[in-house]
């Protein structure tokens, strides 16, 4: 009889996942835009799978704008967001295996916010609306970089606002993830105010970053190999979707 013998590694999942590859056409097809135009904003954005030069990879851009259309049936608080959201699953993209969101994307130098969408149970239950987590992405502009960002280091928000309170995000509930960018508010340095944006998209990973068994300090943003800032510290300002 032959010896049965296995590792805890063989039971694990790769180290890291594809949760969005733009390499391809085909992936416009799961996501959707918004801005505040939907309010009576001017804001507008564009997403778009082309080759410039190394590839296939995603560009959203557009221009932000502060004003409001005359005439306007919304009485919005601000304007000048725009964002890009993947569409509704048949089902849930289970990240419980991974600690970390990872993007390779190519900024303007503004800030963008990262925003994973779970299984409602935090702000209405019973209701519609998906439970909102969100982190700030910022890269130095017209280079390729790796932006790491702890799953721990989302924080939950509600309509734009991070809700007070110690919650912990479910990794196995996640109904899909947005990138938006706002023409205010994000970090210090970053570039901010009405005009254009871009930001290209080569993928979005989870990653398993951390050993079992191992309980240390997580790191706050790390982008191109340097610690930027304590996300956690930070006061989001988001849009209203």
């Amino acid at each position: 009889m032959s010896s049965f013998t296995w590792n805890v590694e063989d039971l694990m999942p790769p180290s890291e996942r594809y949760i969005f590859n733009f390499n391809s056409k085909d992936e416009l097809k799961r996501w959707h835009l918004y801005s505040d135009s939907e309010y009576g904003g001017l804001s507008s954005a564009s997403l778009e799978i082309t080759d410039a030069g190394k590839g296939l990879s995603g560009i959203f851009s557009g221009s932000l704008s502060l004003d409001v259309s005359e005439g306007s049936k919304w009485n919005i608080s601000r304007s000048g967001f725009c964002g890009m959201r993947s569409k509704k699953l048949d089902g849930f993209i289970d990240l419980d295996a991974y600690d970390t969101i990872a993007l390779k994307i190519k900024g303007d130098g503004r800030c963008y916010i990262s925003t994973i969408y779970t299984e409602n149970w935090v702000n209405s239950p019973g209701q519609l609306e998906d439970n909102s987590w969100q982190a700030f992405v910022f890269v130095p502009k017209d280079n390729w970089y790796i932006a790491k960002i702890p799953l721990a280091r989302y924080l939950p928000t509600w309509r734009g606002s991070v809700i007070d309170a110690n919650l912990e995000m479910n990794p196995s509930r996640i109904l899909g993830m947005s990138l938006s960018v706002n023409a205010e508010g994000g970090v210090p340095g970053a570039r901010s105010g009405a005009g254009d944006f871009r930001v290209e998209i080569d993928w979005i990973k989870a990653l398993r970053t951390q050993c079992a068994n191992m309980n240390y300090e997580l790191p706050a943003l790390f982008v191109g190999g340097k610690e930027l800032w304590p996300v956690n510290r930070l006061n989001i300002q988001s849009n209203p979707i």
